[in-house]
Order: C-alpha cells, then sequence, then structure tokens
C-alpha cells in the first residue's frame, strides 16, 4: 500500500530526474516530432517500415517462445505456448516476406479496432452521463470520431492501406514529440 508521503517522494524523484535530464526529453520529443512528419508525409513508406518492423518482432518472439516452450517442456501448456510461438514465427515470416499484404491486413484489423473502440467507449460515455457530468460528451465524441475513422478506412479499403498506417502513426509521433518537448521545456525553466 502506498503511503501519501511514498507518493510524493516518488512524485519528487520523477521530477528531478526529468528536470535533470530535460535534454535528453528534448532530443527525444524533436526526434519523434521529425520522425511524425515524416511519416504523415510518406505514409505508404512508414506503412512499409511498421509492417516490417512488427514482421521482425513477431519473428523474434516466437523463436524466444519456441526456446522457452522447450526448455520448459515439463511445464502445464507446453502444447499451447508451442503453438503460439510458432503462431508468431509464422505471422513474423509472413509479414516480412510480404509486407505489401501484411499493409492490407493490418489496415482492415486497425479500421475493426476502430469500429469496435468507438462502440465501446459510447456505451461507456452513455452509461456514465451522469457520473461524468458534462465530460460524458467528450467520450461520447470521441466514440463518434472512432467509428468515422473506422467507416473511413474501411469503406475505403484496400486503397486506405496506402495511407492508413503510416498516418496513424504518424499523428501518434507528433502528438508525444510535441508533449515530450513541452516537458522538457517546462522542467528546464524550473532549474
Amino acid at each position: 500500500m502506498t503511503l501519501p508521503n511514498d507518493t510524493e517522494r516518488l512524485q519528487a524523484a520523477v521530477d528531478a530526474t526529468i528536470q535533470k535530464h530535460w535534454k535528453a526529453y528534448l532530443i527525444e520529443g524533436i526526434l519523434l516530432l521529425i520522425f511524425g512528419f515524416a511519416a504523415i508525409l510518406l505514409p505508404l513508406l512508414a506503412s512499409l517500415t511498421i509492417t516490417i518492423l512488427l514482421g521482425w518482432m513477431f519473428l523474434i518472439s516466437g523463436i524466444a517462445g519456441l526456446v522457452f516452450s522447450f526448455w520448459a517442456r515439463q511445464a502445464p501448456g507446453f502444447w499451447w505456448s508451442l503453438i503460439s510461438a510458432i503462431l508468431a514465427v509464422a505471422a513474423g515470416v509472413v509479414l516480412i516476406a510480404m509486407p505489401v499484404q501484411g499493409i492490407l491486413t493490418l489496415t482492415f484489423v486497425i479500421g475493426i479496432y476502430f469500429l469496435a473502440e468507438g462502440v465501446a467507449t459510447i456505451m461507456y460515455a452513455l452509461q456514465h452521463r451522469g457520473r461524468l457530468s458534462e465530460r460524458w460528451g467528450w467520450m461520447l465524441a470521441a466514440g463518434v470520431l472512432d467509428i468515422l475513422v473506422a467507416f473511413i478506412i474501411i469503406s475505403g479499403w484496400p486503397g486506405t492501406a496506402a495511407w492508413a498506417i503510416g498516418l496513424l502513426v504518424g499523428i501518434n509521433l507528433v502528438f508525444g514529440g510535441t508533449s515530450l518537448i513541452a516537458l522538457a521545456l517546462a522542467a528546464r525553466n524550473k532549474t
């Protein structure tokens, strides 16, 4: 259980670390901003890069899973662990060998994700509208926006595969980079 004094000490330690290393946060923020704008300007290249990177992540984690499965073959769930590792290796190989087809599949999955997320967010907003006062409207709007993005991605598929993943990752990188830059500059001003 965390006590209020522990929380305050932890927050003070985090603040001190951020102030001490504000330049690193600033550099990281600037790099994220640059990569984000590059992904927005070149969404197909960004989509290909992300798909191949995801393929390598699946491949490496699948190989590690195979090694662990055989290392702990006497443990319960061996076969499920083995099947999961084989699927990860297969997904990695497919994404690396056929990144364009991987982009098509990933784009469709992202569209379905936005649709499900939008419906869930709207349902949550409606269920909590009495408890969230006026903030439930923002949540409702976010859900509607998710469904709109899902509609754009799914209705334009497979054409949206050329830009959807790269654009969405680029936007995420721009917002992440901007927030790190703001954090770094605020920490610099406190020193």
